[in-house]
């Protein structure tokens, strides 16, 4: 099969590298910027186009959308009409608009379609995943995530002022930027049917977008969760814990440890990850079930439809700061 890589910023390098790891070789990388695209040729000794419309001349039958999430469904509309399937990085998008029209044009075209939420491939997502599947800690009552991190410190070679997480025009700001931890709650959990949030910039950054946010979530099976996220905290933080009424799980991202505690061995025990886990483990897993799922060999653990749900989540999120009330979603079909 013949790749496109559209976007060769740090997140489209990672999937070119990760794709030759898993032995691709027939990949065509695509960005409007030309020290991008000589970085690329450099690096992976591949061909690159400053056009979309002449990378599409070379008939690719995967497309991976590396772009800022303002430019994604456009170009995943026009690869799907050309029989593309489609792997398209988090956020789906920066709004509705279109999302529904790629759906159908997926479905007539029968593709393959995975939307880029790495966290539902960490370790210790999954290590939770199993205990709730296991009811370790019997009925689910609620759950605290969070994830911060200084927004100048995401890319420190870059100017973050000129970052699409710091425009809203490009579709930017910590609710979506975010939106791994409200995919894998969601993921956990089930179906959100409430959402109520606050958030505003609250910082000196300089930037048009909410650099901080509250978000209070209501599930179909009754639990409630609370999700802080923010781009402030210059201490990276990544956690979660989920309360049962048969126990307590804990998941810290930088201990590297997921820790359980039931009523039934009135302790906690750990589990840990890898001592020597890296970290593009997770990027590299996600790659490989997104070739499995184009094979058949698996089922997308977050198509562009699931992947609308948690869009509705933030854009639920984002509407209840707005006006300052809870918001009832609709049940997607």
């Amino acid at each position: 099969m013949k790749f496109l890589v559209i976007g060769c910023g740090s997140i489209g390098r990672r999937h070119i590298a990760n794709l030759k790891t898993l032995g691709i070789q027939d990949i065509i990388a695509c960005d409007i910027d030309t020290e991008r695209c000589r970085q690329v040729v450099y690096e992976f000794k591949i061909k690159t186009c400053l056009e979309y419309e002449k990378a599409l001349d070379n008939e690719p039958d995967v497309a991976l959308i590396c772009t800022p999430p303002q430019q994604h469904i456009p170009p995943a509309i026009i690869a799907a009409n050309m029989g593309c399937h489609l792997f398209i990085e988090k956020p789906l998008s920066h709004k509705m608009d279109g999302i529904d029209e790629l759906i159908n044009i997926v479905d007539k075209q029968k593709l393959t379609t995975l939307v880029g939420c790495n966290m539902r491939f960490h370790p210790g997502i999954l290590k939770i995943k199993g205990l709730l599947e296991k009811k370790s800690i019997g009925k689910i009552t609620s759950a605290r995530v969070q994830a911060g991190q200084y927004l100048p410190d995401w890319h420190p070679l870059e100017d973050y002022k000129q970052s699409y997480s710091a425009r809203k025009s490009m579709g930017g700001g910590i609710t979506l930027d975010g939106i791994h931890e409200l995919d894998y709650i969601h993921w956990l959990l089930g179906e959100v049917n409430k959402v109520f949030c606050f958030s505003g910039k609250l910082s000196s950054l300089e930037i048009d977008t909410e650099d901080t946010a509250e978000i209070l979530l209501h599930f179909n099976s009754g639990a409630i969760a609370e999700v802080h996220l923010d781009y402030i905290q210059r201490s990276y933080a990544r956690s979660c814990q989920i309360i049962g009424e048969e126990g307590t799980i804990l998941w810290d991202f930088n201990e590297g440890q997921i820790k359980l505690y039931t009523s039934a061995t009135q302790n906690w025990q750990i589990f840990l990850q890898p001592a020597d886990y890296d970290i593009n483990r997770m990027y590299l897993d996600e790659m490989k079930h997104f070739l499995d799922c184009i094979e058949g060999k698996a089922q997308p653990m977050q198509d562009i439809r699931s992947a609308k749900k948690t869009l509705q989540i933030a854009f639920g999120a984002r509407e209840s700061a707005e006006i300052g009330y809870s918001i009832k979603l609709m049940e997607n079909k």
